[in-house]
């Protein structure tokens, strides 16, 4: 018989009762007041336990009148009808071990009568002997049981109540082991996000201190705390005119194509604070002299992203992660540079990140890539770094900020300038920032310090010598040490200055302090340096800045029985005596040594190629920017004879190649130069010297202008003027001067105060920030005719010299370090008729805007997260031009009772589809300066009908003409400054019926022919 069939016989309503007799009585409830045990099978089946009804006999009556029902009918007998007896007893003994099972009912359910069958056929005793048709009949009558019990399991009141209990302590239990598998197998995001509190963590304390020189060991630290230490440093950006006066010109995109500034494209311009050019520009190159401050920078960066307390402005580094990638460490052996995944192996940090977090985080665009040092690489290794650093751009530009710095000469301008980087240079440290960092240092140094703070001011302020060496954070940090160790007394001279500051270091500093020999070592400050200076010669040789830890000791054991001193001397410990003793040297990992400042490595390598008289080594390198202190500094240790024949070879070595005008001007310079160095030139060498000099002032080019600045202070008695200067050579000296930051600059400034040249007098008032403000305003600032001049303001000092002008200056820059007091103060006396207002509070206080009256050309320079209105801003008044770069709260509605406006400049605005639609929205936008990249926000159905004159400026790609041609259909004017190089088809500006000038700087046009007649292209 069918098992089918079977089933359907079974399940009729006269077996239902038979079933049921195998069952106990039903309690109510879940049990729980029972102490929530499970109700186990052999409990609730009627031949077990206290509620039994049936017996053994009983359970074997029903399995007979089972078989007998199952097997009546019509049709077939299911089994031979001499089995019957043998079939029921099998079939009772199967629902027997019912009782015998070790589950409860809940758990039954959960298996489903099929499996229920299996288990009860595996506890009963087989069905020995039986035919084959018998067993089959069997497992059938057996799972059709099953089906019945089951159900009539579901129908019990406390089976319902019971499940409930169990799933719900089975979803805790579940839950439990979760997150006990989650705690094992993180998800990404948790580990990720457990990593990076790790990392930040690091950082923070890697680079959370400075060395602080000359400080007693004995009694004080070595190192002091960065936020306390770290000075807020400024830097400039290029432009076409050098340091260019009109960088304010650079936020409006004049309509008269004949203008001057008419092509002016947005740069860094003026000074800005350096810690904060990476919220304007996500790409910037920064420039800087040996001991600058670049590095400092790299760690406050850092340290401000890696914490949670970030000082004033640095907000916006909030969620970045930091990657610093020191050049100098990831090249030492000549290795590849690396890969994104391996950017934290190859730094030196010990952490493990989690797979592919690395990646996940800058494409993310969370990261702030810090390449430190590509002047600390070879130059033949420095193309390699540039196509290294594009490929990583290539794959994570977006979003990402991104930091290299430099030595000026070590690679040309616009190095990185098709890979959209601003480049910036830091300026020198100005009177007052010298002696901010003057009282920083004797605070951090203690209080036996204190009586020397107030005399080494004063020695900055009267002695010239002083001041020309305290221009950058490294050398004022020793002659603060030096001035505190010699108990007021400072050397003259930058080499005078070095050997004091190597006699503190090497020997007096542990001598004079009773530090003993911890390494069982006495040596003078001689033959350290005999010995340490084969470890500069070496470095300097191969163009390294660190070495391994193993080649270091070999050089210094092999030198070690030729310096008497040291020779009787374990080597193993006179190495581990000048690591650990001379201050000099460091270990940044366990396997590598350098110096603690690239100065002394130039330093000393100079010193031991005048002791092995490698004249020809120096001269071979004149080109090279990383010899240049080197020369400098040979020639200081050079003798007389010797002196003079390093200056001549560098002459010859400058007329070598006169085809060569940047390197002839490179290496002229530089014998000039080191003219300053020298201890004793002869007259003749020095003139001869002096008259080639000559033939390279004045400067033709800014850059010219720039590089003849580096010379220092002896250039001022070379430059000429104003007498017989035409007005373009006044501006290139003047240009010089006010790069040469030495009292002595203000007298030959003030020669030029009268001039009439406008690109002259912007000069000079731009120079006005890199001088003390009162001496410079009055001998140079207040006698400068003031028509059409733009006066930038850098701090509340040079605020106040503004006010004591006659007459008032209209046109102001006024930078984020004046104070809302002085701003207002200024914007109430001066009334402007042209500003540029930069503030870097998230919520800035313009409330002093809205009472100008006379603004015509305003300015903004606010962070991205700014919360401000246009409300506040002048807009009912005589305004014509409005810049901005962080977009009001208010959204643009305010600009259309504007009705003077006539060109509108959104620079890094970041466009977004709202605003887009806000700009549709206003009925007339005469000139829309923008990005072209915000053109991808712009929506496909926005329309701006009120826009005359677009000016786009693109920084990587090339802009969609298509767009424009849709999106603007009633241009009349088109300009393009476009940051990279290529070739435009514009064949498709022919659909813009009204366009009559397209401006394109830079590029090659296609499609030109397909243009009309009456369109003026200027390209």
């Amino acid at each position: 018989m069918d098992p089918a069939l079977i089933g359907t016989r079974l399940a009729s309503a006269a077996i239902g009762p038979l079933l049921r007799k195998l069952l106990a009585g039903d309690g109510p409830g879940a049990g729980l007041p029972g102490g929530a045990r499970k109700v186990r099978l052999s409990a609730l089946v009627s031949f077990r336990g206290e509620k039994r009804t049936l017996t053994e006999k009983d359970v074997r009556r029903l399995a007979a009148t089972l078989v007998e029902r199952a097997a009546t009918g019509p049709g077939e007998p299911p089994f031979p009808a001499d089995e019957t007896e043998a079939v029921a007893d099998a079939l009772a003994s199967r629902l027997l071990a019912l009782g015998d099972l070790d589950m409860d009912d809940v758990q039954a359910v959960r298996l489903g009568h099929q499996a229920l069958a299996q288990r009860l056929r595996a506890a009963a005793p087989p069905p020995d002997g039986l035919a084959t048709a018998s067993v089959l009949f069997l497992d059938a009558v057996t799972e059709a049981a099953c089906r019945h019990i089951l159900e009539f399991f579901t129908q019990r009141s406390t089976f319902v109540a019971r499940t409930l209990v169990e799933q719900s302590r089975g979803q805790a239990e579940l839950g439990t082991k979760l997150d006990r598998l989650t705690d094992r197998i993180a998800h990404p995001d948790v580990r990720d996000a457990d990593f990076e509190r790790r990392y930040l963590a690091h950082l923070a304390k890697k680079h959370g201190r400075l060395t602080i020189y000359g400080i007693d060991l004995h009694h004080s630290p070595d190192e002091w705390p960065l936020d306390m230490a770290y000075l807020s440093l400024e830097a400039t950006g290029p432009d076409p005119a050098g340091s260019d006066p009109h960088w304010h010109e650079a936020w409006y995109a004049r309509r008269d194509p004949d203008s001057p500034h008419g092509s002016a494209v947005r740069t860094a311009g003026g000074p800005v604070r350096a810690d904060l050019a990476l919220a304007r520009h996500p790409r910037i190159l920064l420039r800087g002299l040996a001991g600058s401050g670049k590095t400092t920078l790299v760690q406050w960066l850092t340290v401000s992203a890696a914490t949670s307390r970030q000082a004033e402005g640095m907000a916006y580094l909030h969620g970045r992660i930091p990657f610093v990638l020191p050049l100098r460490a990831l090249t030492r052996h000549g290795e590849r540079l690396p890969a994104a995944e391996h950017f934290l192996s190859a730094a030196g940090c010990p952490l493990t990140a989690p797979d592919g977090w690395v990646d996940r985080v800058l494409t993310a665009g969370r990261g702030l890539v810090l390449v430190d040092g590509i002047d600390e690489i070879p130059e033949a290794e420095r193309g390699r770094a540039r196509g290294w650093l594009r490929d990583l751009l290539a794959a994570y530009g977006d979003g990402n900020r991104w930091l290299v710095t430099s030595r000026p000469s070590a690679v040309g301008d616009d190095w990185l300038a098709r890979d959209g980087f601003t480049e910036l240079t830091l300026s020198p440290m100005t009177r007052t920032e010298v002696a901010t960092f003057v009282r920083r240092w004797h605070q951090a140094a203690g209080p036996d310090a204190a009586p020397y703070e107030q005399p080494l001011l004063d020695a900055l302020r009267t002695t010239e010598h002083v001041a020309q060496l305290a221009t950058n954070p490294l050398m004022c940090g020793l002659i603060c040490a030096l001035h505190r160790d010699r108990r007021g007394y400072l050397p003259r001279g930058r080499k005078a200055l070095y050997e004091a500051a190597l006699s503190m270091l090497l020997a007096r500093r542990d001598r004079e302090r009773d530090m003993g020999t911890p390494y069982g070592i006495a040596l003078d400050e001689a033959p350290q340096i005999q010995l340490i200076q084969r470890l500069a010669y070496w470095l300097t040789l191969n163009g390294r800045t660190q070495m391994d830890r193993d080649h270091a000791r070999s050089i210094v054991q092999e030198a070690v029985p030729a310096v008497p001193d040291a020779s009787a001397h374990d080597p193993e410990k006179v190495f581990t005596h000048l690591l650990h003793r001379s201050g000099l040297l460091r270990e940044p990992t366990a396997d590598t040594v350098d110096f603690v400042h690239r100065t002394f490595q130039d330093y000393l390598a100079a010193k031991a190629l005048v002791d092995h008289w490698d004249i020809g080594v120096l001269v071979s390198h004149a080109a090279d920017d990383q010899w240049e202190d080197v020369i400098r500094m040979a020639v200081g240790h050079a003798r007389p004879r010797e002196c003079a024949e390093i200056l001549r070879e560098l002459l010859a070595a400058a007329d070598a190649n006169p085809q060569d005008r940047s390197r002839q001007l490179r290496v002229l310079l530089l014998a000039a130069s080191a003219l300053d160095h020298a201890t004793e030139v002869p007259p003749e060498v020095r003139a001869e010297v002096l008259a080639r000099t000559a033939e390279i002032i004045p400067p033709r080019t800014p850059d010219e202008a720039r590089e003849l600045a580096r010379v220092g202070r002896l250039v001022l008695d070379l430059l000429p003027g104003p007498e017989g200067l035409s007005d373009e050579e006044a501006r290139m000296v003047v240009t010089t001067a006010t790069h040469i930051t030495v009292d002595a600059a203000i007298p030959y400034l003030a020669r030029f105060a009268d001039h009439s040249s406008l690109e002259v007098r912007s000069q000079l008032v731009w120079g006005w920030g890199r001088f003390e403000a009162k001496p410079y305003t009055e001998a140079i600032v207040a006698r400068v005719d003031p028509t059409d001049l733009h006066y930038s303001v850098a701090d509340d000092e040079r605020a106040r010299e503004v006010l004591r002008l006659t007459p008032l200056p209209d046109r102001l820059e006024i930078l984020h370090q004046v104070s809302d007091e002085q701003t207002a103060a200024l914007l109430a006396r001066c009334k402007p008729r042209v500003l540029h207002l930069e503030r870097t509070a998230v919520r800035p206080d313009l409330s002093a805007l809205s009472s100008l009256t006379r603004v015509e050309r305003l300015s903004l320079d606010l962070p991205d997260e700014a919360r401000w209105r246009l409300a506040d801003l002048p807009t009912r008044g005589p305004l014509e031009s409005l810049a901005f770069s962080s977009w009001p709260v208010d959204g643009l509605a305010e600009l259309a009772h504007c009705g003077s406006l006539d060109q509108l400049v959104l620079w890094d605005a970041d466009l977004t589809a709202e605003g887009w639609q806000q700009l549709a929205a206003l009925p007339r936008v005469p000139m829309l300066c923008i990005d072209s990249v915000d053109l991808d926000t712009c929506l496909d159905d926005i329309r701006l009908p009120g826009v005359d004159h677009l000016v786009l400026q693109t920084i990587n790609a090339l802009p969609s003409l298509d767009r424009i041609v849709r999106s603007f259909p009633a241009l009349r004017g088109l300009t393009l400054f476009p940051g990279v190089e290529g070739t435009l088809e514009v064949s498709a500006l022919a659909a813009l019926p009204h366009l009559t000038e397209l401006q394109v700087t830079g590029l090659t046009l296609t499609g030109a022919e397909h243009l009309p007649a009456t369109l003026r292209i200027r390209a």
